[in-house]
């Protein structure tokens, strides 16, 4: 899936459990303190980063998630 594609995926309408289900995949989820697999994230200056780059580059980092519609 290219970014615009998770871009255009993640940003619907309503927040409802139909358009939650495909980002609520706990039991896909690393256990506790195994590392998380990569993936793109942005900065609140729009530009493009990554987990993996976050990580390098800070000894904590905190990755919070949540949907604002």
């Amino acid at each position: 899936m290219s970014t615009s594609d998770l871009i255009a995926a993640y940003n619907y309408d309503t927040f409802t459990a139909e358009n939650t289900a495909p980002w609520t995949n706990f039991e896909g989820s690393p256990p506790l303190g195994e590392v998380a697999p990569d993936f793109p994230l942005w900065r609140l200056d729009g530009a493009e980063t990554s987990l993996s780059l976050l990580l390098a580059e800070n000894r904590f980092t905190v990755v919070e998630f949540g949907s604002y519609t």
